[in-house]
């Protein structure tokens, strides 16, 4: 970690450097308003952070939905249902092999209006399919990787597959699933950035915003970089002390 922020520290340098030798004029203290506000009532949160706000509920509410699509799905690929199991392919191929921005604009501007839905539903349902897709393949690898012997162990405790499921399987497969999906997790808050491309005002789209208002183009872009920055890092932290309560023995 201290090697990272090191790294991150020099680049910075880096740049700042560079754009002071070109003559770029940095104005950082035009930048302090948009994330806290000081009014005659007192203070309140700026643009950016209300922008932030938004793409967690976004993140929040997709997280959800992609994990309850990546457990239906990757059972429907563990199934013995030809049916189930060809759906869940179908669609496994259909999503991880086309772009999500080009998902994003199917999903808004063909099936939106069909389904009358809004813009942040249309955005959640979007991430969540993709998302939902590579989850489902970390929860089917999760499965698979307990040994067979434990459904011969819970089979012979007379439980049955539901049973055996969320007694024997998935706690022990859970410690299989936690660290990919939680890099999945990551990176949905980072492809939450392109919701903007559809007029949704979250933390991406404050930011170009306000640099069409102000054209600070490098402060703005790299404050908005640092807090996401920020996000994934705490999620990182609160995963990896979620995953110690857990698992201690790791």
């Amino acid at each position: 970690m201290l090697a990272f922020l090191l790294l991150v520290a020099g680049g910075f340098y880096l740049l700042l450097s560079g754009a002071e030798n070109l003559g770029y004029n940095w104005q950082w203290n035009r930048v302090t308003r948009y994330l806290i506000e000081t009014t005659p009532d007192g203070w309140r949160f700026g643009l950016l952070f209300q922008g932030l706000w938004i793409t967690l509920e976004i993140v929040v509410v997709s997280l959800g939905l992609s994990l309850l699509i990546g457990v239906t799905v990757a059972m429907m690929r563990l199934s013995n249902s030809p049916m189930a199991i060809g759906i869940a392919r179908v669609y496994l191929e259909l999503i991880r092999n086309t772009p999500l921005l080009i998902q994003i604009f199917v999903i808004y501007f063909v099936f939106a209006p069909i389904l009358d839905i809004g813009r942040f539903a249309a955005a959640v349902l979007a991430l969540s399919l993709f998302e939902g897709a590579y989850a489902s393949e970390m929860i089917r690898a999760g499965i698979l990787a307990i040994p067979s012997g434990q459904w011969e162990a819970s089979s012979s405790l007379g439980m049955n597959r539901f049973q055996s499921y969320r007694y024997v399987i998935f706690p022990q497969a859970l410690r299989q699933m936690v660290p990919p999906l939680t890099s999945q997790g990551i990176s949905l808050v980072k492809d939450s950035a392109l919701v903007s491309t559809i007029a949704i005002y979250d933390l991406t789209m404050r930011g170009q915003q306000i640099i069409a208002d102000t054209f600070l183009t490098f402060e703005v872009w790299f404050v908005v970089a640092a807090i996401y920055l920020a996000v994934t890092l705490t999620l990182t932290l609160l995963v990896k002390y979620l995953e110690y309560q857990l698992f201690p023995s790791r």
